[in-house]
């Protein structure tokens, strides 16, 4: 589902249905939004936003609908009042080129300060925004260790056990009654998780991808890929090639 149709659609969704996994032992609920859930710590975790991106490709005269921040923000704001967490953490790529937070229109910078106000609110740095943000509430850092788990932008090389990272954008394929369906995933084997981009404008890594290469267990890896309210947890040896 295009991810701009996914942000219509959640509003008015009746029940979503998310997937409870572990990672190193935590508790975690995969999101139908794209949104990670620390129940305990009562913690949000959404991974390349990548917002202004269209803003960030006009600027080098290539245009793009320019409607994939507001389309984003209502995602955000959409899993923000589903949980209403007390820390949230965006790992890394939260806005697509290093000037994007210094031009973020001044109703998209409104909307994030509301968002922020009353809980901690993480910016880690991404390899498209390497100087963090600029102008907005929050603390930005590297990575962070919160919950037993490690949260950063790049998964590290090999196995990392509790690691939460972004990046990649993991996407998958299964393929039922003749027909190949293609969706965003979050990717894990119960020590690692690589979580989906947010971002409405974002394409996907397949997760046979060799980028992946050496980062899971592929005995235990399961895609629990997203659709419009809910979430389908499938094994890797069970996808499409």
């Amino acid at each position: 589902m295009n991810r701009m149709v996914l942000a219509e659609t959640l509003k008015t969704a009746p029940l979503e249905t998310g997937a409870t996994i572990t990672v190193a032992g935590v508790e975690a609920v995969c999101e139908p939004s794209g949104a990670l859930w620390l129940p305990e710590r009562r913690l949000l975790v959404v991974s390349d936003l990548h917002l202004e991106k269209g803003a960030a490709f006009a600027r080098r005269r290539q245009f793009l609908p320019p409607y994939d921040t507001a389309a984003t923000l209502a995602l955000l704001e959409h899993a923000v009042a589903r949980r209403n967490p007390e820390i949230v953490i965006s790992l890394g790529d939260s806005f697509h080129d290093r000037i994007g937070s210094a031009h973020l229109p001044l109703p998209f910078r409104q909307r994030l300060s509301a968002l922020s106000r009353g809980r901690q609110w993480i910016w880690i740095s991404g390899n498209h925004d390497p100087d963090g943000v600029e102008g907005l509430e929050g603390d930005v850092v590297e990575d962070m260790s919160c919950a037993g788990l490690t949260f950063r932008h790049e998964p590290g090389h090999g196995k990392a056990p509790g690691e939460i990272a972004g990046h990649l954008h993991p996407a998958a394929a299964v393929t039922r009654r003749e027909k190949t369906v293609r969706r965003p995933c979050f990717a894990s084997d119960g020590e690692r998780l690589i979580m989906p981009s947010f971002g409405v404008l974002t394409g996907g890594l397949d997760l046979r991808h060799k980028a992946f290469t050496g980062l899971f267990d592929k005995a235990r890896l399961s895609a629990h890929l997203m659709n419009a309210g809910r979430i389908y947890s499938v094994p890797y040896g069970r996808l499409a090639g």
